[in-house]
């Protein structure tokens, strides 16, 4: 089963990393969300990726080309008789990913549906290329399944961005909550459609969390996955310095590949 990966966003609210640079490629201990998304799928079992790329999309082009350099011990021969020799062998062996470009200005429905000519099952997953979760993967395909629906939203539930006071009616405070978790479900991405969604996605403007889902919810086929762990999304500097404090402690919940080394290295 292959992953679509929306890559193609401009990251305005993280400008101080994205103005040079795509938000995928932004980096946690050393290496970009993006690698870190893939891990966390391949971890389950799911090796195949269609990144959808917009915004500075030969800087992402530029990594996977230079993939085998940068992560690899390498003999170089120079010269007419032009040669590399890798040694040794990274982790990712066996991913198979396919860069589509879907256009500066699309929309997440448009880069979906640009991306279908690659799309070749009847089930697919989409995710976002800034957020990373401990979401368990294969659960999360399961369930799509076996409900029979045409589309599965990960779901969990949002803490408050502020502290959460109730008082009395003399204004006294009778309770404090720092950050508490929000009543209701918020989706997270990590989406699972079989293959009829994409006739729901009717042009580059489209956007997949307006009209599509909403037409989705109202026949009654999109169903919610509700994930009870962590999820984490890189849309502030503030937000990304909390990745990478997690990744520095030892301490990020999606690091489902723990031990299977080339953790920090570029």
């Amino acid at each position: 089963m292959k992953t679509v990966i929306l890559c193609g966003g401009r990251g305005t609210r993280l400008r101080e990393e994205t103005e040079f640079r795509p938000k995928p490629m932004v980096e946690i201990g050393g290496r970009p969300i993006l690698w870190h998304i893939m891990k966390m799928y391949a971890h389950f079992g799911f090796r195949e990726f269609v990144l959808c790329l917009g915004y500075r999309g030969n800087l992402i082009k530029e990594y996977f080309l230079n993939y085998e350099a940068m992560n690899n011990d390498f003999t170089i021969c120079l010269g007419k008789k032009n040669h590399i020799q890798f040694h040794e062998a990274h982790e990712e062996q066996d991913f198979i990913v396919t860069l589509t470009e879907t256009g500066a200005d699309s929309m997440t429905g448009g880069r979906v549906r640009k991306a279908a000519k690659y799309l070749d099952d009847d089930t697919f997953m989409v995710t976002y290329g800034d957020g990373v979760a401990d979401v368990d993967l294969k659960a999360l395909v399961a369930f799509h399944r076996a409900h029979g629906r045409k589309a599965t939203v990960t779901t969990i539930k949002p803490t408050s961005r502020f502290g959460i006071l109730k008082m009395d009616g003399e204004n006294r405070v009778q309770s404090f909550s720092e950050k508490p978790l929000m009543d209701g479900w918020a989706s997270a991405g990590f989406f699972v459609f079989s293959r009829e969604v994409l006739g729901y996605l009717s042009g580059d403007d489209s956007i997949l969390e307006k009209e599509p889902l909403e037409r989705l919810t109202a026949e009654g086929e999109l169903m919610a996955y509700q994930h009870p762990g962590e999820f984490y999304a890189m849309d502030t500097y503030r937000e990304y310095l909390a990745l990478n404090q997690l990744w520095d402690e030892g301490k990020a919940p999606w690091h489902h590949w723990a031990g299977t080394g080339n953790q920090t290295s570029r």
